[in-house]
């Protein structure tokens, strides 16, 4: 089932092999989440009908398979192999008919995460953690390609928007707390001002 690997390959940014090597073993569905390690750990939520999809799959594979990789063959009797798991987006882009279907191979899946975290704001230290890589180039090049922060500096660039980051310690007693405020057994408070210009 392709929905399943994509799921898998984007949510947990998985390079092909790792998609290839996954066992049922690997994965833990905990309820409201499925716990994967391979051999980092990434949670697929319950968003959309992921989870259902998932638990079909795993319950269409018949009790007789002798190995424990999670994705087959059709039959379900042989393990999906790198080359059949690395084309999968082309077989989407395909059917989203797509211009240059050639150009989406196996990376797309990690590629796509990667890039996700990056329009949602995430720092280049989270995207580099969780997709496992050793790289901090890669991934700058995510953020760096990121449509959310392409979109930031237009806006700061036409329309002079900016936002600055600046810290400040104040010293707060008892009578200077507005009474709808109450601060109780806090030590080192944070708080996040964003200005625009």
């Amino acid at each position: 089932m392709i929905k399943v690997r994509l799921i898998l390959g984007i949510a947990g940014a998985c390079r092909t092999n790792e998609l290839v090597n996954l066992t049922v073993d690997d994965i833990e569905d905990v309820g409201f989440s499925l716990i994967t390690k391979i051999p980092r750990i990434f949670v697929v939520t319950d968003v959309g009908n992921m989870l259902e999809l998932f638990r079909k799959y795993l319950s269409l594979r018949p009790p007789h398979v002798k190995h424990k990789r999670l994705f087959c063959t059709t039959k379900q009797e042989n393990p999906v192999g790198k080359n059949t798991m690395g084309k999968i987006p082309s077989v989407v882009a395909s059917y989203l008919k797509l211009p240059d279907v050639a150009c989406y191979t196996g990376h797309c899946l990690r590629r796509s995460s990667a890039t996700l975290l990056a329009d949602a704001g995430v720092d280049i230290t989270t995207i580099k953690r969780y997709a496992g890589s050793k790289s901090t180039t890669v991934a700058e090049g995510y953020v760096e390609n990121s449509i959310e922060n392409k979109t930031k500096i237009a806006n700061q660039v036409l329309v002079g928007t900016t936002t600055s980051a600046i810290t400040k310690t104040v010293n707060v007693s008892e009578s200077n707390i507005p009474s709808n405020i109450n601060f109780e057994n806090c030590t080192n408070v944070t708080f996040n001002l964003n200005v625009n210009k």
